[in-house]
């Protein structure tokens, strides 16, 4: 019997199987010793998707599902289950399933009575209980082991038990809470295809909790990031790693992690925009789109992400945009080496649960000084090298507020073969791609043109 069999059989005892969407709107949850885990989420959950919220610990992701499920009451906003307010439906009346990191097993309950407890407490009759039992148990590779306790299962049995548990029961919505991060690296690996297969399979809307941005970006459909309870990007995988919306989704996303470079911007009209990182420069091309956008910030500091796969290694007197800098020390993966190079210039590192962003009294001060600054370059009055104005320094911004980041001297991660002829202290040069830059402003939010 197939998979997709066992969940959707037809009208049963516990209803006829649906597919559940769910939407959050302006969802906020302060718990009573004031702290604000989830801020003002919106997000929106499809017929049959597998979205991942993906954060550190303590970011809210969890505190979410929680109240997707009824566990938790939202201090406000709303939570719609097909359509309809859920906020005060009892967790038994969602048609949800939940898989928790502790596997939440009974004990002194064999497998099989594991898998069957939802349906004995739905009081479906002994015969075709047993029947779903061993039909789901068969699907997930644990038909041999009904009679054990868990005792005596491994950790990826376990996981499958409690697996089988929820989908015996034929839900509309799956809450998974960090299913695998009790298991090993190996089995994790086969897990994470093993459920993406199966909850793909049988189409039913899936959200699932995470840390890991292995499990983020090889099983979700979409990906909602987080920090401190504010949702900071949605999209699929491809888009949130190769456009991240802010600095933290850029720093989050990726191994090694994105290169952010501190940079001077400054604007030479109908030729080029040179972005200073300490005593180099790289030139973004005017014919390049995002140079418009660039140019707005002419005098100013801006973040510059360049992952490791946009810098070559190539000689020093290759022609094209190229860094010239010296191995500070070298890491070895087998399958390759990370060199991480000294250019001379500054790094800002992202605290994982750092501050929030400016308010929007000073995003509109900010905006205003931007607006007569261009008007200023436009007029001929701000040439390239004029130091920015004082009140630029003053700002409440990524590069000055050592709460958010923190700033050190750049140490540029770049890809080499396994084992190269090179070692700390060597020279190196590398070939940047200038497409594959990304640009961040003062508050940590992508510069683009049309960005998503």
């Amino acid at each position: 019997m197939s998979f997709v069999t066992v969940i959707r059989g037809s009208v049963d005892e516990l209803g006829e199987e649906t597919v559940t969407t769910v939407a959050l709107k302006d969802v906020t949850k302060v718990f009573d010793d004031g702290t604000r885990a989830v801020d003002s989420v919106s997000l929106d959950v499809n017929d049959g998707e597998f979205m991942v919220l993906l954060g550190p610990s303590g970011c809210g992701k969890s505190t979410v599902l929680r109240m997707v499920a009824g566990l938790e009451d939202p201090s406000s906003g709303a939570i719609m289950l097909d359509g309809e307010l859920a906020n005060d439906l009892p967790p038994r009346d969602r048609r949800i399933a939940m898989v928790f990191q502790d596997f939440a097993l009974y004990p002194h309950m064999t497998v099989g009575d594991n898998i069957a407890f939802p349906l004995r407490l739905a009081g479906i009759e002994p015969v075709p209980r047993g029947e779903r039992v061993t039909d789901v148990a068969s699907a997930l590779g644990i038909g041999d082991v009904l009679g054990r306790k868990p005792s005596q299962l491994s950790g990826g049995q376990r996981q499958r038990v409690a697996m089988g548990r929820a989908i015996v029961r034929r839900p509309g919505l799956f809450l998974m809470d960090e299913p695998l991060s009790n298991l090993d690296s190996g089995l994790r690996a086969e897990l994470r295809a093993e459920i993406s297969g199966l909850t793909r399979e049988l189409g039913v809307t899936t959200i699932y909790v995470t840390h890991d941005q292995a499990e983020a970006l090889t099983m979700a459909d979409r990906v909602a990031i987080m920090r401190k309870g504010v949702l900071q990007d949605v999209g699929t995988p491809t888009q949130v790693y190769g456009r991240p919306a802010t600095l933290y989704v850029a720093a989050f996303l990726g191994s090694p992690r994105m290169n952010l470079l501190e940079a001077s911007v400054y604007v030479h009209l109908d030729r080029y925009v040179t972005l200073t990182l300490g005593e180099q420069a790289l030139y973004l091309p005017w014919d390049d789109i995002r140079s418009r956008a660039v140019a707005h910030y002419h005098g100013e500091r801006i973040v510059v992400g360049m992952r490791a796969e946009a810098l070559t290694p190539v000689t020093p007197d290759s022609p094209g945009d190229v860094l010239h800098g010296r191995i500070r020390y070298l890491e070895h993966h087998g399958h390759e080496s990370l060199a991480f190079l000294d250019i001379g210039a500054t790094a800002i590192v992202v605290d994982e649960m750092g501050a929030r962003g400016e308010t929007a009294d000073v995003a509109g001060q900010r905006g205003l000084r931007r607006f007569g600054q261009v008007m200023q370059r436009l007029a001929g009055r701000a040439g390239e090298g004029e130091a920015p104005s004082a009140s630029v320094g003053t700002r409440t911004s990524v590069l000055n507020d050592p709460g958010r980041h923190h700033r050190r001297p750049a140490e540029l991660a770049v890809r080499l073969a396994p084992y190269p002829a090179v070692s700390a202290g060597h020279p190196l040069s590398v070939a940047v791609r200038m497409d594959a830059l990304h640009f961040f402003d003062e508050r940590g939010d992508r510069i683009d043109v049309g960005w998503r």
